[in-house]
């Protein structure tokens, strides 16, 4: 399967999905640790990992209260 990245806004809704697929899931999380400010400046809040179309996790991009 080819990993990926949805990109979401704080409420859920999506945004976008990464530009790039992955063939592993370490391959995926080493984007997202280079890109999550380049996100986060065009307001990406919360990304989910998929794998295919299975989400592993989601994550947000936000800074703590």
């Amino acid at each position: 399967m080819a990993w990926s990245w949805r990109l979401e806004k704080a409420d859920g809704r999506m945004v976008g999905m990464s530009e790039e697929t992955f063939s592993t899931q370490a391959d995926a999380e080493s984007w997202l640790g280079e890109n999550w400010r380049g996100l986060r400046s065009d307001a990406v809040d919360t990304v989910a990992l998929l794998d295919g179309e299975s989400v592993i996790y989601e994550m947000s991009l936000l800074e703590p209260e």
